[in-house]
């Protein structure tokens, strides 16, 4: 598919904001299952850019004069074909890094117990799949119950959640699986479910050795294909999040974020 995104993120404050720093996570790279044919992230100000450990491209801006309002957009022409297998050709980080849980997805021992039965003995792709099908079943999908810091032990008392506590909890399982895996934010396109386009799922590491990971949507319990567009890995959302910051100032907050997935001919 050739596909036209456009990611709009607005901040407003009830009171001037004196210093701020921005950390963006709006760039998808050329990989396996995307071209991206071209893409441009509007800030402020000017953004230093880089390329983290993750491999991720990471822009950082910061503002010294104070403001009410602040807006960041991206926006780009993506070309995606089935893919779900995805090779680290750095290996920059090791997969037994991603073996280490955070306060993000660190499991209960309710958790542990509610899945036994279905926790992979290995790191095979129908055993993953599987799990993901149990978490999907178990936590309903219902956007607005949970929040950016929602813990996967929190969605899992609450049994609702949306993508992202899917992967959280789905990472906590993993990992205790033994199984390396990492959080992935990005895009979802599909017409009827608007309300998907921005997505998270995650990366499990099928072959620890050659450095490969196979890509799995928890919300869709399936692999990744044609629909899913990469942004940013990380070891939870925090660390892959499209935009975060630090602020100075500016009292009450309010954000509004619009994303649009067209389909090219």
């Amino acid at each position: 598919m050739h596909l036209k995104i456009r990611h709009r993120t607005e901040y407003r404050y009830e009171a001037p904001v004196r210093y701020s720093i921005q950390e963006l996570r709006l760039s998808p790279i050329s990989t396996a299952g995307q071209q991206v044919d071209k893409w441009k992230v509007s800030t402020p100000i000017k953004a230093s850019t880089s390329i983290d450990t993750f491999g991720n491209v990471c822009s950082v801006f910061v503002q010294e004069s104070p403001y009410t309002s602040m807006m960041i957009e991206a926006e780009g022409e993506v070309r995606t074909q089935d893919a779900c297998e995805f090779i680290d050709e750095a290996k920059a980080v090791s997969p037994y890094y991603l073996l280490q849980q955070t306060n993000l997805t660190e499991p209960t021992d309710e958790m542990l117990e509610y899945f036994s039965y279905g926790l992979p003995k290995k790191n095979s792709i129908d055993q993953v799949l599987k799990l993901a099908e149990a978490v999907q079943g178990l936590i309903a999908y219902s956007p607005g119950q949970t929040n950016f810091a929602t813990t996967a032990a929190q969605s899992f008392a609450m049994k609702s959640g949306v993508c992202q506590d899917h992967a959280h909890i789905m990472l906590g399982l993993c990992r205790a699986s033994n199984i390396p895996a990492r959080y992935v934010s990005g895009y979802f396109f599909a017409e009827e479910s608007p309300n998907l386009a921005s997505h998270a799922w995650i990366d499990f590491c099928s072959d620890i050795e050659k450095g490969i990971w196979t890509s799995v949507d928890i919300t869709h319990a399936c692999l990744v294909d044609a629909r899913h567009i990469r942004l940013a890995i990380g070891r939870d959302y925090y660390s892959a999040a499209p935009v975060k910051g630090v602020r100075t100032g500016g009292g009450g907050e309010e954000l509004s974020a619009n994303i649009s997935i067209q389909r090219l001919s």
